[in-house]
């Protein structure tokens, strides 16, 4: 029996860009939708930071919404491997019943758990990595019923700088997991380097911090990219992505404060156009009841969740548009700029063809619940202010939708 296992390549707010590949199974048909420790609690966690995030998916009732990996990343690690069998080992005093302790206690909730390593000597806060321990370390996530493996690109010996040299070092990876016969959901963590969006699928403003113009052969990794910087990076990528194989984004930073609820709504509504998987990256157990309304608008997540599976493109200046599987057409219209817009929309610049230009449609906000959104229209204007965002939902006159 094969390992049924995805890829993940992603363009980050932490990192720069990983990706999503799986074969022909059910893994990853839509793009995964969980919560991650990094972005909020970096290394200062325990066992109970993830037993407390899993219980609260599921009291709050976020589980229904489709999110269920808890994910642990970087510093579970002990300060060694086991020195007889180099297998990993998680710090004795933090996870004091170990990873398997958890995977049981999360998945008696109904979830799944995710675990971090890197495909270099060393992750990236300076814990052991699996490079030359792929095999070992995927027998031993599989024995601890790991669902999802992050795999991270930090202290990689320099084995990179070609397609070939990065593929190799990861497809290594890949098959230790495969051989494991667990299913497990693969995500590459490469920051785009050596672009994997063209090699991970055959596996069965400008500063330090953010140091590419381009994902296109960009060999920086980069830390705290603008979410209008990683939109950049991910819109020429859209056809690199689909069941199975998604472009990751990068944990969400909704609910981590310093952002205004339009903020925070474009951010998750352009993850969501995007297909990138929604992975939560704040505090659950101190969470807003907007943080709450924001992550659960059952709307936007079935534009991520769509089973076509097709990335919105971005048409005109940050007009971004897509198709799902009943035929529907999602657009959004976001200004990221600093300065207030007036905008103005028509068909023609949001359907390709000539019918779909001509017809009358009826339209739905995303971001709102009241009936007074639905009309028919031919064109649209409005003034938009600084980082606001609208997100509709087109279908023929004559349908009714029920989200």
């Amino acid at each position: 029996m094969l390992t049924q296992l995805v890829l993940l390549q992603s363009v980050s707010l932490a990192t720069a860009i990983v990706l999503a590949h799986s074969d022909t199974n059910n893994l990853s048909k839509t793009p995964a939708l969980g919560w991650n420790s990094w972005n909020y609690f970096g290394c200062d966690i325990t066992q109970d930071t993830f037993l407390d995030a899993a219980r609260v998916l599921v009291d709050s009732g976020l589980n229904k919404f489709g999110y269920e990996y808890v994910m642990i990343d970087d510093c579970w690690h002990a300060d060694s491997r086991d020195p007889d069998t180099g297998a990993p080992r998680a710090h004795p005093d933090k996870f004091s019943k170990g990873i398997k302790y958890i995977a049981d206690e999360v998945h008696k909730l109904g979830l799944k758990l995710g675990i971090y390593s890197s495909a270099g000597t060393l992750t990236c806060a300076r814990k052991f990595g699996s490079l030359g321990y792929e095999e070992i370390d995927a027998k031993t996530y599989a024995e601890w019923d790991v669902d999802y493996l992050k795999y991270d690109n930090c202290y990689n010996e320099g084995q990179a700088g070609s397609p070939e040299t990065s593929f190799k070092r990861y497809e290594k990876m890949s098959k230790a997991l495969r051989a494991t016969d667990r299913p497990i959901v693969y995500a590459l963590c490469n920051w785009g380097e050596d672009g994997p969006w063209n090699w991970a699928p055959s596996f069965d403003s400008i500063n330090d911090y953010c140091p590419c113009d381009t994902m296109i052969d960009c060999k920086l990794p980069g830390y705290h990219c603008s979410v209008a910087k990683i939109i950049e990076f991910a819109a020429p990528l859209g056809q690199k992505a689909g069941p199975g194989h998604w472009n990751d984004l990068d944990m969400l930073e909704v609910g981590n404060g310093d952002q205004t609820y339009d903020e925070y709504a474009t951010h998750f509504s352009l993850w969501a156009l995007v297909k990138s998987p929604l992975i939560l990256g704040h505090d659950l157990t101190v969470m807003t009841d907007e943080t709450l309304e924001i992550i659960t608008n059952k709307a936007i997540i079935a534009i991520n969740q769509d089973e076509m599976g097709r990335p919105a493109r971005r048409g005109s200046l940050q007009l971004w548009a897509g198709p799902l599987a009943s035929g529907d057409t999602v657009l959004a219209l976001v200004n990221l700029s600093p300065e207030n817009l007036t905008a103005s929309l028509t068909l023609a610049d949001a359907f390709d063809t000539r019918s779909a230009k001509a017809g009358t449609y009826e339209y739905y906000d995303l971001w709102q619940t009241s009936d007074d959104s639905e009309r028919s229209w031919g064109q649209l204007q409005g003034i938009w202010q600084a980082s606001q965002r609208g997100m509709w939902r087109f279908g023929p006159i004559k349908r009714r939708f029920t989200f």
